[in-house]
């Protein structure tokens, strides 16, 4: 049983500042275990004296015994106490060092499924990291000191009755590795079913009202139920899966007992050790299987607990964007340029060699079919991910020199989807930029058309919006994030066009607050609406992991390429004529 990846895992966990702790509650579980071994090992004279009637020779033993008990009671109230401290470590440490590094990684990074997993190593995984020292760690390492220390109380006594006992021990550890494995296995099986089971649930209840439109209930979701079905298969073979390894490792540890006990009555037989030493011999021999049983019991859960803590170190690994100390000088602030960029997510480029200028105080339209990169561009912009070949720039300055907080301070970002906190339309409003006066919170809401709203609700400004946002309309929800962005008063807006599925009312209060923003930010919209397009001062049509065509609305319908294929598509849709469009 190879306990060196989980403490190397663990020791990542902690960190530098903690890893001595570590070390100081290993070094006394190690103490511990030997204390109690010699503690064991020194019952083998004082029997001896006791059958043969030597009390002297009996109490010095008892003496010495005594004092190895009194030590091992000292050593094992120390571990259990360093044992503690790292454990309560884990427990409010984690979170935060979790926290941190999570914050720093790509946006990107976050899939559905890295999210789902996520929230399970935060919670129920540290837990069970906190509760490996309380209850698996110890035995683990006593498990294996104390045996070893037996052993070579053995040799010192019969070197035949310690070479029985190391023979044993390596065949002991490989069944029990083998046993771990097994169960680790079905950990992992009944892990993944989890979590798959998990977001499936978080999807079922968030989108209640679309599926009761369509007339499904819990038993006619499709794809919670095959996930609960797969979380149920997956836990009865993560259950047959360990079946063979509790069993082998049980087998193992009596086959061991067995071939000591023989060793043992072989030598009495043999006339090398007189019938009263081969008591204290079997004593001995049970001593030395009876952690390794524990062993053999607690081998299992180990590997469970070992997969919980390569969770989380897993976590912490990903490596983060890098980010210089400084960020560098922005000569032109309010400008954003990809030169030559290409991007990818994972697999074939969805940009290839891409290069486009948005000029300060401008807006630009990116349009383009469904997956011709539209999205990913405000993306890059904003350092979702880095490019895999060219350069995106905001301010003038590579977004790779530019600190994080710096190049966000830079760009507010309008998604389509919109998502406001569980807070208050204040905060909601706010967190577009947390110092902010009342006053310029209240005229980005009056400009957003988030003040008829706060008209209308019983407690105003201190309503809170639930969930998602959940008390709201989806466009008062698009209006509150437009109020963020004017708050902000970012340099630069990336737009995912906010009026897309707005009804009437909605759209002129949004519209009338992306004129706002264009009078003083740089503009990025990814059009779906004519009238968006039309105003653009650029639009950049996108196709074929490139730039198709760039010009303005005139000069594109002029050149009669893809965009105004484009127009003439969403012309027909609306019933629109184009007698004067030329």
């Amino acid at each position: 049983m190879n306990l060196r990846p989980m403490l190397r895992d663990l020791a990542a966990i902690l960190g530098h500042g903690h890893r001595g702790a570590l070390r100081a509650y290993l070094v006394w579980a190690v103490v511990y275990g030997v204390l109690q071994g010699v503690a064991t090992a020194l019952a083998v004279p004082l029997l001896k004296s006791l059958l043969s009637d030597d009390t002297a020779g009996a109490l010095r033993w008892l003496a010495a015994m005594a004092v190895a008990v009194a030590l091992t009671c000292a050593a094992g109230h120390t571990q259990a106490m360093k044992g503690f401290e790292v454990a309560l470590t884990v427990l409010t440490s984690t979170h935060r060092r979790v926290g941190d590094h999570v914050g720093a990684l790509p946006v990107g990074w976050f899939s559905a499924e890295r999210v789902g997993r996520l929230s399970r190593v935060v919670t129920d995984g540290t837990v069970q990291v906190g509760g490996l020292f309380a209850h698996l760690l110890t035995p683990l390492v006593v498990g294996l000191a104390t045996p070893a220390t037996i052993a070579v109380a053995a040799l010192l006594l019969d070197w035949r009755l310690g070479v029985a006992m190391l023979v044993c021990a390596p065949l002991l550890l490989v069944v029990f590795g083998w046993s771990a494995r097994l169960v680790g296995k079905g950990d992992e099986l009944s892990d993944a079913a989890a979590v798959e089971a998990a977001n499936r649930v978080v999807e079922f209840a968030r989108h209640q009202r679309t599926l009761r439109a369509l007339g499904r209930t819990a038993r006619g979701h499709r794809p919670l139920d095959e996930a609960i079905d797969r979380q149920h298969s997956a836990g009865r073979r993560a259950m047959w899966l360990s079946v063979p390894g509790v069993l082998a490792g049980g087998f193992a540890t009596q086959f061991a007992f067995t071939v000591l006990l023989l060793v043992g009555v072989l030598l009495a037989l043999g006339g090398d050790v007189d019938p009263v030493a081969l008591v204290a011999v079997l004593a001995l021999a049970a001593r030395f299987t009876g952690p390794l049983a524990e062993l053999s019991a607690l081998s299992g859960a180990v590997r469970m607990a070992h997969n919980d803590v390569r969770r989380i170190a897993e976590v912490l690994e990903q490596e983060p964007l890098p980010e210089p100390e400084t960020t560098a000088e922005l000569p032109r602030p309010g400008e954003v340029e990809l030169s030559g960029v290409t991007f990818g997510y994972g697999g074939d480029p969805v940009l290839r060699d891409v290069s486009l200028r948005v000029p300060p105080r401008t807006m630009t339209a990116l349009v383009g079919a469904s997956g011709s990169g539209k999205t990913t561009v405000t993306r890059l912009i904003a350092r979702f991910w880095d490019a895999r070949a060219g350069t995106v720039r905001v301010g003038g300055a590579d977004v790779r020199q530019q600190r994080t907080e710096d190049l966000m301070a830079q760009i507010a970002v309008v998604f389509q989807d919109v998502y406001l906190f569980d807070d208050t339309l204040e905060a909601n409003v706010r967190a577009g930029r947390p110092d902010a006066t009342d006053e310029q919170v209240r005229e980005a809401g009056r400009l957003a058309g988030v003040a008829e709203i706060v008209e209308r609700l019983p407690h105003g400004w201190a309503t809170r919006v639930g969930e998602g946002g959940a008390a709201l309309s989806g466009g008062e929800r698009q209006r509150v994030s437009i109020a963020r962005a004017i708050v902000k008063d970012a340099p630069v807006v990336l737009l995912d066009e906010a009026t897309a599925a707005l009804d009437a009312e909605n759209e002129r209060y949004v519209q009338a607050a992306m004129r706002t923003l264009l009078e003083r930010s740089t503009v990025l919209v990814i059009a779906h609406r004519l009238p968006t397009v039309v105003a653009a001062d650029q639009i950049v049509v996108l196709d074929g992991c490139g730039v198709a065509e760039r010009g303005t609305h005139a000069e594109l319908l002029a050149a009669n390429g893809r965009y105004a294929a484009f127009w003439r598509e969403r012309d027909r849709a609306r019933g629109w004529r184009l007698t004067s469009a030329r």
